[in-house]
């Protein structure tokens, strides 16, 4: 039996119950501190809430601690941990190796994407200094996925849906180069999503304040069962600074999908969660913020438009009659100067947009919906419920109740022999449930309709075999432990450089131990990422590919190399690794 398990982000503990209540298997929240978005931190208190309510359907919490730590932060991390520990979050996702130097109960720990996971060697290293998951680089091919996964045993993430870094995860230093704001410390000011001007060396202009570096949403909805046969187990979802409405739409939707697939699948295949959903709507990707989807590189290397290039804006949903939209709505699509632009709309009237301001849509431009009032109002409300399906069984002695996680418990039932003339369904009083995570799905009775039982006995009965459940899912829940440390497993490479990011000792101590030989310190502690020739990120996402001018397909001996973005704020050199299909955004001094 394979268990499958989709993960949903939180910015908060509201979020994170909706997120379990529309689908998801596990959540993943920040923390006080250390989380790689700094805006969606939360408090302990929160945190319990969390794991208290997930744990309920046997759904996993996980923690974020997953930017570089400096040496004067040990101490704080080190008992911020074991305070999660106590709550009971069933794991950390973290970055920093030197936390496998620090003083940490024996908590789970599941390596982030900042960790750069791309090759099956990093994966078994990993795999054997105790991690008990592995989140992959999102630019993988399925191919790619599947060869680190069969070389691993221990479960394989990977993400799904959301919006992407143009860089390799932990590996990008362009923030911190133009804005001091430093991604490996979950500040990131997000320069990818900033308008650029292409130039070549002779000065020519190539592309003018166009989004070069945004790439459009990720959606590997269509690869789910690829994916799976690749052997990933776990479905994360990206978007912890995402509003409550994208979280609840996005993970019913996702939920839907691996529910389908389980049905219609010839494999043993499970969620590693429990309760039935119930959701009073359709989910629909399109609904929620996006800027266009791709699949990326999973299935595909040859020329693709993979970044949104006119705006890093949501696009929304394609309209194709006016009669879709409702008075209220918001609008956008591209005008006569190509620019993204909107407007909201004041009324519908005889298939004519009555606007807010004067607009000029050119003929046959895609209009796309960028606010849905009626969806907007749905989605705040009451949207979905889950509930645990249980079976009841009575007779004279006692009431056994077991519930679809496996919990079993029974209490005694002292009677009277008293009969009534009239037949009584006590049922009734088993499917009021009421705000428990429960649902009656099975009730056996081998009492006799006659027999005459105060309704007030069994609603007290009732109520402690509730009680009793629960109890007992607490006291059997499972939590993974951190695992045990190969003390002689080598490091795949000697040399670390301010990419790898060294940044206090308890990392240095444990890369030295692990076969590294020559150490260079993390950017964020050095004032040298400015300097020239600096590789600022490292990406697949190539702009020749995406100008159709892919130097392994086409040769064009009027472009003069090499290529600068131009920004407001600072310029870029570009470099194109042709035989890895990779493009290096670097660094020039005296920007």
């Amino acid at each position: 039996m394979r268990s499958l398990e989709l993960l949903s982000p939180a910015l908060n503990s509201e979020t994170a119950i909706q997120a379990v209540l529309h689908g998801a298997d596990a959540v993943y929240m920040g923390a006080t501190s250390h989380g790689a978005r700094k805006a969606a931190s939360n408090s302990l208190d929160q945190i319990a809430k969390v794991v208290d309510f997930a744990h309920q359907y046997r759904a996993k919490v996980y923690t974020t601690v997953n930017t570089i730590i400096y040496d004067g932060e040990i101490k704080k991390v080190e008992e911020l941990c074991r305070n999660l520990y106590h709550i009971g979050v069933d794991a950390l996702i973290i970055q920093d190796m030197g936390m496998l130097r620090m003083n940490l109960p024996p908590i789970a720990l599941h390596a982030s994407t900042q960790c750069d996971i791309r090759t099956p060697e990093k994966a078994k290293f990993l795999e054997k200094v105790g991690f008990s998951q592995l989140v992959l680089a999102r630019e993988l091919t399925l191919s790619e996925i599947k060869d680190i996964s069969s070389s691993v045993n221990i479960p394989i993430e990977c993400f799904i849906h959301g919006a992407l870094c143009v860089s390799y995860s932990g590996r990008c230093h362009a923030s911190l180069a133009l804005t001091g704001r430093s991604a490996n410390r979950g500040e990131c000011a997000q320069i990818c999503r900033y308008p650029f001007t292409l130039k070549d060396s002779s000065g020519k202009t190539l592309a003018k304040d166009k989004y070069l570096l945004s790439l459009k949403d990720f959606n590997a909805s269509y690869n789910l069962m690829q994916l799976i046969e690749a052997g990933v187990s776990s479905f994360k979802i990206e978007g912890r600074l995402k509003d409550l409405g994208y979280v609840k739409n996005i993970t019913a939707y996702y939920n839907d999908q691996l529910t389908e697939i389980i049905r219609n699948s010839k494999e043993n295949l499970r969620r590693t969660s429990f309760g039935k959903i119930d959701l009073k709507f359709n989910p629909d990707p399109y609904k929620s913020f996006n800027r266009g989807f791709t699949d990326y590189f999973q299935k595909l290397r040859q020329p693709m438009k993979i970044i949104s290039m006119y705006t890093p804006k949501s696009q929304g949903e394609k309209i194709k009659d006016y009669k879709q939209l409702n008075n209220g709505d918001g609008i956008s699509f591209y005008d006569r100067e190509g620019n993204f632009t909107g407007v909201n709309i004041n009324k519908v009237e005889n298939g004519k947009l009555i606007t807010a301001r004067k607009i000029d849509i050119p003929a046959h431009t895609d209009i796309y919906r960028t606010s849905d009032v009626k969806w907007e109002k749905m989605i705040k409300g009451e949207t979905g419920t889950r509930k645990i399906r249980l079976k009841i069984h009575i007779d004279e002695t006692g009431i056994s109740a077991q519930d679809e996680r496996g919990v079993s418990v029974r209490i005694p039932l002292e009677i009277h022999q008293e009969f009534s003339d009239k037949e009584t369904d006590y049922r009734k009083v088993f499917e009021k449930l009421g705000n428990t995570c429960f649902k009656l799905e099975e009730y056996h009775s081998e009492l006799s309709a006659h027999l005459f039982i105060p309704l007030s006995l069994l609603t007290q009965k009732r109520r402690e075999l509730i009680d009793l459940l629960q109890t007992a899912n607490k006291t059997t829940y499972k939590f993974d432990y951190r695992r045990e440390e190969d003390l002689c497993a080598k490091y795949p490479y000697e040399k670390l450089d301010y990419r790898d990011n060294v940044s206090n000792r308890l990392a240095e101590k444990f890369y030295l131990e692990h076969g590294v030989k020559k150490i260079e310190r993390a950017a964020e502690t050095t004032n040298e990422i400015k300097k020239d020739g600096k590789v600022l990120m490292t990406t697949r996402h190539c702009i020749l590919r995406e100008m159709g001018v892919c130097r392994k397909q086409k040769k064009d001996s009027k472009l003069v190399y090499p290529f600068y973005l131009h920004h407001s704020k600072g310029k870029f050199r570009l470099n194109f690794d042709c035989n890895k299909c990779e493009m290096q955004v670097i660094s020039v001094e005296n920007n």
